[in-house]
């Protein structure tokens, strides 16, 4: 759900739009926005507090017919307000409940859209690197 939910709304109906035979999807519940309350604990296992509140939005669709054996239920929730990126992200949420699709997601979908986020994820993390700061030297040039 992790990768679904970080993935952009056009990677999801692009590997949708490739997927051969797509089942018919229906709506169970939404897509809707709304928002959650995001928690903190201080110092990372104390006291709780309230950080904030973020937009999310969430779907959830069943899915019938195709290369289904049985009908599936899938639900997303992602970060913001896009509906599309919800409506995808359940979709193959629901494709992943079938057994006999659940492989062919992981390495036809995910696999791919992992790979890209961990680039991304590279990427980004050797910029924050790049700005690292050794206090303990910066305060020794002074002594």
């Amino acid at each position: 759900m992790r990768t679904l939910a970080q993935a952009s709304a056009r990677q999801l109906a692009d590997a949708w739009g490739a997927w051969e035979a797509p089942p018919e999807i229906e709506a169970i519940r939404g897509p809707e926005a709304g928002l959650v309350m995001v928690r903190g604990r201080v110092g990372a296992g104390g006291d709780r507090f309230n950080l904030g509140e973020a937009t999310v939005t969430r779907a959830t669709v069943r899915l019938h017919g195709g290369p289904l054996a049985a009908a599936t239920v899938g639900s997303a929730y992602v970060l913001g307000t896009d509906f599309e990126h919800a409506w995808f992200a359940a979709a193959f949420d629901g494709l992943l409940a079938d057994e006999k699709l659940r492989a062919q997601v992981l390495n036809d979908v995910l696999a791919p859209l992992e790979r890209g986020q961990a680039s991304h994820d590279d990427v980004r993390h050797a910029e924050a690197r790049s700005t690292k700061v050794d206090f303990f030297t910066v305060a020794r040039e002074h002594v």
